[in-house]
């Protein structure tokens, strides 16, 4: 993810009402449901048309920064590599798991997680052991990347355990990380995503032979990702 600083005057802010919309607090305002033409579809509660991580990550940013008025912070978006990576992470998810709302679900916990990981980092929240256990855990990961695709690329190589080992590190070390400065839904979220993901079933259907065209797009973008020093 690529970074630019910005700055976020603080205004007074509007409650919001259900559902997230804006409502008004003046006399006679009233919040009015729009009434579904006869013979209309409605879309089932929590279903997506398309699935986009960028779109995701932007939703989660503002989200944030809405919360952070008055505060410097870093301006985030994710680069069009990640987002590739994460539509096929999303893409394994939902075949392995035969549910959209759950693969849904797990990468929303993975790009609120990332997020929030780095507007503490670029706004200097974290002292001094903390910043190691922060290069700890992007060793851990840039690690972990070399092993998938070295599974990837040599026949005959490739380990559950090891791989699930190494996300399992990084699990712990993240929790580490963001111990003091989360809260334990978000603590919940990490579990979520690297338990998901380190999953020995999962992990095997990837390197299996219905799962190949995914395994290359994600291995193409991990190693543009460590080429380009973004992971």
């Amino acid at each position: 993810m690529g970074a630019m600083k910005s700055w976020v005057t603080g205004r007074p802010r509007r409650k919001e009402g259900s559902h997230g919309a804006i409502s008004s607090s003046g006399r006679g305002a009233q919040s009015r449901k729009p009434q579904a033409s006869p013979g209309a579809k409605s879309k089932a509660p929590g279903t997506m048309e398309s699935f986009s991580s960028k779109s995701l990550a932007l939703q989660a940013e503002k989200k944030l920064l809405s919360k952070m008025a008055g505060r410097s912070v870093a301006h985030l978006f994710m680069d069009e590599t990640s987002s590739e990576v994460l539509d096929e992470l999303y893409r394994v998810s939902k075949e392995y798991t035969h549910s959209r709302p759950q693969a849904q679900r797990v990468l929303k916990d993975l790009i609120k997680v990332a997020v929030k990981v780095a507007v503490l980092h670029r706004s200097g929240c974290f002292g001094p052991g903390e910043l190691d256990l922060a290069a700890s855990f992007r060793q851990k990961l840039r690690q972990g990347a070399m092993t998938a695709l070295s599974f990837g690329e040599v026949d005959f190589t490739f380990e559950a355990a090891v791989l699930a080992g190494l996300l399992t590190e990084c699990r712990d070390l993240l929790l580490e990380l963001v111990a003091r400065h989360l809260t334990p839904k978000s603590h919940g979220r990490i579990r979520h995503v690297f338990d998901h993901f380190s999953d020995a079933g999962l992990l095997t259907a990837l390197y299996g032979p219905d799962f190949t065209q995914h395994r290359t797009k994600i291995c193409d973008g991990l190693r543009k990702l460590l080429d380009e020093g973004k992971l």
